[in-house]
């Protein structure tokens, strides 16, 4: 990965979290302020010892701080990660957090991940509509996948054609390796020359599929050139667009893969390449170029790319069932965590490293969004964990509080305080420290 690709990637994920965190706090600081409450400090990332650029306007204080691992809202009268002892030692007042009725303190925590849910939603629907949804059916995929090493593992071929995942037809196909995750195949159908057969997934193979962060595999595409850029070798040894391969030297070639690997194999040599451009065959030879020939074979010249369209009402109930969807998927790879042998904590988790790989080295503003509006459903759902620090841990005290009439002690309220932000830097501290090892680990 080059540097400038290192920098999109790292700018991609500052601004990403940088408005969810923004947008986070304000949903506290809205509901605090509504009910008279009054909110301290209202921070982008975290100030220890000094911030980067405050302001203060009425009894807020505006900044940035420098610690880039969230952001916060002070909260008066309210045991938070600032851990302000003396003020909660006073008596207290009228415009503080813990003199409002239960039901007003339980909206201002739970206002955080009720923006994040709206926020995720507002974006999917907002994409769906602007730019639409596209995608490459599973059937769509007619002369079948590209295998590699470790689908070879498992007795694939290349031409197969997948037919099923767990005994269920799966319709994206770019969504095949996420459905034998999710549904923890033990097998697939495929169907192999006009036949059907089964194929039994081994023991290790999904922790294998989980381990490569890809795709299951490659579509297998015909060996037509549909792009040549002029200012590249290929142009000046004589390709075309529109060219198929049909021989490289005395092997015949359909596919593009088969290409590629003979590129590969003789770069660096002299080779004739046999295409047919119209009705004529027509040979090339070339020494083949380290950098390759510069043409390119795309997946909408040859198959049948989906594209739905929609207006703003209909963008409405689908970016919705997308928000969702994105949410179930989500609780359900955790899930996996605990229950699945597959399924491994040290492979699965990971920090801002894991996370900024998400984005395209190249800056695209589809992607951003895309993944901005799945990182903010995933901010709403770790935030509701019952993990006290958390906004979860707030609500279940308050929560205990509305059932019984009886608010737990203040004294308590700042132990689980401490054990909670322990838990949490550890998790912090343990995910980026995966992240870093396979950084080191990936060197050698």
């Amino acid at each position: 990965m080059t540097t400038q690709e290192i920098f999109v990637k790292a700018g991609q994920l500052i601004l990403s979290l940088s408005i969810l965190v923004v947008l986070h706090e304000l949903g506290h600081f809205i509901p605090a302020k509504l009910f008279k409450t009054k909110v301290e400090k209202f921070y982008l990332f975290f100030d220890p010892w000094f911030s980067l650029f405050k302001f203060r306007k009425g009894d807020t204080e505006y900044g940035v701080g420098w610690l880039p691992l969230g952001g916060y809202v002070k909260i008066s009268g309210m045991i938070d990660e600032s851990m302000d002892k003396e003020q909660m030692s006073k008596p207290p007042q009228p415009w503080e957090f813990r003199s409002k009725p239960a039901w007003q303190r339980l909206i201002i925590m739970i206002g955080g991940v009720t923006v994040n849910l709206i926020l995720g939603f507002l974006i999917f629907t907002m994409l769906l509509w602007y730019y639409g949804e596209q995608y490459l059916p599973n059937t769509a995929v007619k002369y079948g996948i590209v295998t590699d090493s470790l689908t070879r593992s498992i007795g694939l071929r290349d031409g197969d054609k997948i037919l099923t995942v767990a005994n269920k037809p799966v319709e994206n196909f770019e969504g095949l390796a996420g459905e034998m995750i999710l549904r923890e195949a033990q097998s697939i159908e495929v169907e192999r020359d006009g036949q059907k057969m089964e194929i039994k997934l081994p023991e290790g193979f999904v922790r294998q599929l989980i381990k490569r962060k890809g795709q299951f595999a490659e579509p297998r595409i015909l060996a037509v050139f549909d792009t040549v850029y002029k200012e590249r070798e290929g142009y000046k040894a004589g390709f075309r667009q529109g060219d198929k391969v049909l021989k490289f030297n005395d092997t015949a070639i359909t596919y593009f893969h088969e290409y590629y690997k003979a590129l590969r194999r003789d770069t660096g040599k002299v080779a004739t390449i046999t295409v047919l451009r119209g009705a004529d065959t027509i040979p090339i030879t070339a020494k083949i170029p380290a950098e390759g020939f510069g043409m390119n074979v795309r997946l909408s010249k040859q198959f049948d790319i989906v594209t739905k369209h929609y207006t703003f009402g209909q963008a409405i109930p689908a970016g919705f069932n997308r928000a969702v969807s994105t949410l179930v998927k989500y609780v359900q790879q955790l899930r996996l965590i605990f229950v699945s042998k597959e399924v491994k904590v040290t492979e699965s988790l990971g920090g801002f490293m894991s996370i900024g790989n998400l984005f395209p080295s190249e800056w695209d503003w589809q992607s951003f969004w895309t993944f901005t509006a799945l990182l903010s459903i995933i901010l709403a759902f770790m935030n509701i964990l019952p993990i006290p620090a958390l906004d979860g841990g707030h609500v279940v005290f308050l929560t205990y509080e509305m059932i019984t009439g009886r608010k737990p002690s203040e004294k308590f309220m700042e132990y689980a305080q401490i054990v909670g932000m322990v838990i949490l830097f550890s998790l912090l501290l343990f995910a980026n420290g995966l992240d870093v090892w396979r950084w080191i680990t990936s060197k050698f």
